[in-house]
């Protein structure tokens, strides 16, 4: 099986939206990573979540492996670009969402509850409100088979 190589960050400064990071990949690629979900949930990140100032003092850690700020809080180059690649729609499409529900003829209800998810959530992901994130997106396809 071959080596899935993630590609590295060669340049990360905050981003002009709240909790975001302006990312430049090595491979030259170039996101914006909203990682304000991870920030409002963990507890190591409180000292991001009381300190704008402190959110942007982020660097790239060493080898470009992830991106760091003082008092030894990080966030690794694999959870940024997979949720770069979320963010992005790179899952799945809202389109590829509603055509997925209307092939299993699911309600609103009925998708939620095989996704394990809210119906609020689903008719986010349908309208492309929200970015489809991949364990859903993978879901989907496990149960297009089932």
């Amino acid at each position: 099986m071959p080596r899935k190589i993630l590609p590295r960050i060669a340049a990360a400064t905050a981003g002009s939206e709240p909790m975001s990071l302006h990312i430049r990949w090595d491979n030259g690629d170039e996101s914006v990573v909203d990682v304000s979900g991870m920030v409002e949930t963990f507890r190591i990140y409180t000292p991001l979540r009381e300190s704008p100032e402190l959110f942007r003092q982020v660097q790239v850690g060493e080898y470009g492996t992830d991106v760091v700020w003082p008092r030894g809080i990080d966030i690794s180059a694999d959870t940024l670009w997979r949720l770069a690649q979320e963010q992005a729609g790179a899952t799945m499409t809202a389109a590829e969402f509603r055509r997925w529900r209307e092939r299993k003829a699911y309600t609103l209800d009925t998708a939620a509850k095989a996704l394990g998810i809210s119906r609020r959530m689903v008719a986010y992901y349908e309208q492309g409100n929200r970015a489809i994130p991949r364990v859903v997106a993978l879901a989907t396809r496990g149960l297009e088979v089932s």
